[in-house]
C-alpha cells in the first residue's frame, strides 16, 4: 500500500508540538482511543477550510463519525478558546504588546441558512438574508476574543452584556473600551457594558462620502471576519447546532494563528 500523500491542511510537526497537549483529553494509550489523534486533527482542519459535507471526509482520514464526535468533545472542553487565547498572547508578546490588550472591537456578520440551520435561522432585515448573526470582539491586532452565535433577528445591543462578560473572562478583565458602530448605541448597551468595566466608543461614517471609506478601528473586526470567510465551512452556517459555528470559528482562528506564530517565532526547540 502507497504511503497516504498529505493535504496543504496538514498540520505541521512545529504545529503539532503546540497543539497536542490542547487535544489530549485522555492518554495516548486509553483504550477508547482507536485513531491517531493528529490524523483526526488534520481531517478537521481539512473539513473546516474545504467546506465539504461531514461525509465527504476523505477516506484516508478516520471515518467522519469519528473525527465529528472528536470534535464535539474538543468543544464541548473548550479547547480551541484555549488554544486562540494563548497564542493570542504569544504573538502580542511577539510585537511588543501586552499579553493583555485594553483595548476591543466589537461587530456581527450574518451568515446565510442552510437546509441544516435553516430551523434556528431569522431574518436580518440590514442584510435581507436569513441565516444567523455571529458577534465577534477582537483585539486591535485583529485577534479573536470572544463569539457568540444567534439568529439573525437579534440585534447587536442585546449581544453587549454576554459578549462583554466574555470578553472579559478572556482577557483577565484587561478590556477597558471598545470600539463599535451604530448598531450598538443606547443607554442600555452602554449600561450593559459599563456594568463590565467596559466604555463603549461608537465610530460612525463621515457626514459625506463616496464609495469605500476605511472607518478607524472598526476596519480591524471586518479584517478578521474577512480572515475567517476563507474558511469555506464558515462561509455560510451549514450547523444544526450554534455552539458547533461558535467552535469551527475558534478552530479556523487556531488554525491561523498556529501558521503565524511558527513564522513569527520559528519552530520549538
Amino acid at each position: 500500500m502507497s504511503e497516504r500523500k498529505p493535504y496543504p491542511t496538514d498540520v505541521s510537526d512545529e504545529e503539532w508540538a503546540f497543539v497536542a497537549p490542547y487535544l489530549a483529553l485522555v492518554r495516548e494509550d486509553a483504550p477508547q482511543r482507536a485513531h491517531d489523534l493528529r490524523r483526526v486533527f488534520d481531517a478537521l482542519r481539512w473539513i473546516v477550510r474545504a467546506g465539504a459535507p461531514w461525509r465527504m471526509l476523505p477516506h484516508d482520514f478516520p471515518p467522519w463519525e469519528a473525527v465529528y464526535q472528536q470534535t464535539q468533545r474538543w468543544i464541548a472542553a473548550g479547547v480551541f478558546e484555549a488554544m486562540v487565547h494563548d497564542l493570542r498572547e504569544l504573538l502580542r508578546l511577539a510585537q511588543g504588546r501586552a499579553p493583555g490588550p485594553s483595548a476591543a472591537v466589537l461587530d456581527s456578520r450574518t451568515l446565510r441558512s442552510t437546509p441544516e440551520s435553516g430551523h434556528r435561522g431569522g431574518y436580518d432585515g440590514a442584510k435581507r438574508k436569513k441565516g444567523s448573526k455571529v458577534h465577534a470582539a477582537v483585539d486591535t491586532l485583529g485577534h479573536l476574543l470572544a463569539l457568540r452565535v444567534t439568529p439573525a433577528t437579534e440585534q447587536e445591543r442585546a449581544q453587549v452584556q454576554a459578549l462583554a462578560g466574555a470578553v472579559q473572562e478572556a482577557t483577565g478583565e484587561s478590556i477597558e473600551l471598545a470600539y463599535v458602530d451604530r448598531g450598538y448605541t443606547g443607554e442600555e448597551a452602554a449600561e450593559a457594558a459599563e456594568a463590565q468595566g467596559i466604555r463603549l466608543k461608537v465610530v460612525k461614517h463621515p457626514g459625506a462620502k463616496e464609495g469605500f471609506v476605511l472607518l478607524p478601528r472598526r476596519w480591524v473586526v471586518e479584517r478578521s471576519f474577512a480572515w475567517a470567510a476563507r474558511f469555506r465551512r464558515l462561509a455560510k452556517d451549514y450547523e444544526r447546532l450554534p455552539e458547533t459555528v461558535a467552535g469551527l470559528h475558534f478552530v479556523a482562528f487556531a488554525c491561523l494563528f498556529l501558521h503565524r506564530a511558527v513564522l513569527t517565532l520559528g519552530p520549538s526547540p
